[in-house]
C-alpha cells in the first residue's frame, strides 16, 4: 500500500495539462494532498502550500508523488537530485511514469540505503486473460473524448459520486496511473501487452449485479493518432451499455499533435457508436461532457446550450455544475 498523505511532485511541468495525475489527487482526494514542490521554470500551479521536502516531513507527509505525466513518461534527470534527497530523507516515491522507479539504479541504491519504498503504479500486477467479448451481466459506462486529457476521469468520478450519493450500485473503474492513485485500485492499461489489453478490461469490468453500473475511466483518443488503440481497448473489452461524449472547446489541436485537429462531437459520437457496437449492439451514448475550465461561467452555459440542442443529449460539465443530468440519463436505459 501507497503510504498517505502525499506531497506532489510537479517537477518542470510546462502547464497544467502535463500535470493531471497531481490534479486530479488534489480534486479527488484532497485530504491525502499536504501541499506541492516544484522545479525552477515549472509553469503548474495547483493552488496548494508550496513546502520543501523537509517541511513536507514535517506536515506529515509520507510519499512523495511524481504528479507529472509528460509525453512518453520519463524521469526527467532534472529530477534526479531532488527524489535521490527524497529518499534519504524520509519519503517514499510513487510514479505512474512509463519509465519505471526500479529501472533507475541510482533511485533503487538511495532507497535500498535508506530503507524506503519505489511504487510504480504503471506495472500490471496480474496476468490478464485475452478478450473473449462473453457478454456479462452488469452495466457499463464509458466516457469517449475527441481528444486526451478532456476530462473522462472526472466525467466518471463525478457520476460514480452522484450515483453513490443516490444510493444507486456503481463502482468507479481506473484504468490509468491517477485513477490507481486515487482509489488505490485499477489496470495500467497503457502498460498491458497489447494483446491482452482488451482482456485487462473484461477483467476490471466482471459479472455483477442486473442493476450494478462501472464507470468505466476512459483513456486517449479514438481520433488520436498516438493513442487510440488504447481506447479501442477499453472499447470493446468495457463492451459499455452506455457512452459519455467527452469534450474541451478551447483547444485548437490534439494533445501534442499540431498538426491535428479535434473531431466534431457528431464526428465522435457517430464513430464510437460503430466500434461499440461490434462488442454490444445495444450501446448508447446518453450524454456530453464538457470541460469548461478555460471559460466563464456564461461562456460555458451558452455553449453547453448551444451543443445540447444541436446533439439532442444533455450536456454538462459535471465537475462545474454537477452530474446529476448524466445519471438521469443512465438511470433511464
Amino acid at each position: 500500500m501507497i503510504k498517505t498523505p502525499y506531497l506532489l511532485f510537479l517537477g518542470d511541468a510546462p502547464d497544467m495539462l502535463a500535470a493531471k495525475v497531481a490534479i486530479g489527487i488534489r480534486d479527488w482526494r484532497p485530504e491525502n494532498a499536504i501541499g506541492q514542490i516544484c522545479l525552477p521554470g515549472c509553469g503548474a500551479d495547483l493552488g496548494l502550500t508550496n513546502l520543501s521536502l523537509q517541511d513536507g516531513l514535517d506536515a506529515g507527509a509520507k510519499t512523495l508523488v511524481i504528479g507529472v505525466a509528460n509525453r512518453g513518461g520519463k524521469i526527467s534527470d532534472t529530477w534526479k537530485a531532488l527524489l535521490l534527497e527524497a529518499l534519504e530523507l524520509g519519503y517514499d516515491i510513487a510514479s505512474g511514469l512509463h519509465n519505471l522507479l526500479r529501472d533507475e539504479a541510482d533511485l533503487v541504491a538511495q532507497a535500498e540505503k535508506f530503507g524506503r519504498t519505489l511504487h510504480d503504479v504503471r506495472v500490471p500486477s496480474v496476468e490478464y486473460p485475452i478478450a473473449t467479448g462473453v457478454r456479462r451481466s452488469g452495466k457499463r459506462c464509458l466516457a469517449v473524448g475527441t481528444d486526451c486529457s478532456v476530462g473522462k476521469m472526472y466525467t466518471a468520478m463525478a457520476m460514480d459520486n452522484e450515483m453513490q450519493e443516490r444510493g444507486m450500485k456503481s463502482t468507479f473503474r481506473a484504468t490509468g496511473q491517477t485513477g490507481i492513485l486515487i482509489t488505490g485500485d485499477g489496470v495500467p492499461l497503457d502498460a498491458v501487452v497489447a494483446d491482452f489489453m482488451a482482456g485487462s478490461v473484461e477483467y476490471l469490468t466482471p459479472d455483477n449485479d442486473p442493476d450494478h453500473w462501472d464507470m468505466i475511466e476512459g483513456q486517449g483518443s479514438l481520433f488520436h493518432v498516438s493513442y487510440s488503440g488504447v481506447t479501442m481497448a477499453l472499447v470493446h473489452g468495457g463492451q459499455p451499455d452506455a457512452l459519455i461524449l467527452c469534450h474541451e472547446p478551447t483547444r485548437t489541436h490534439m494533445r501534442g499533435l499540431p498538426d491535428y485537429y479535434l473531431p466534431s462531437l457528431s464526428q465522435l459520437q457517430s464513430t464510437a457508436l460503430i466500434l461499440a457496437r461490434v462488442a454490444n449492439p445495444d450501446v448508447q451514448v446518453v450524454g456530453i461532457s464538457v470541460n469548461t475550465q478555460h471559460m466563464s461561467e456564461d461562456e460555458a452555459v451558452a455553449y453547453m446550450s448551444k451543443v445540447e440542442t444541436e446533439m439532442g443529449l444533455p450536456t454538462v460539465d459535471p465537475y462545474r455544475h454537477g452530474a446529476g443530468r448524466l445519471v438521469d440519463a443512465l438511470a433511464a436505459i
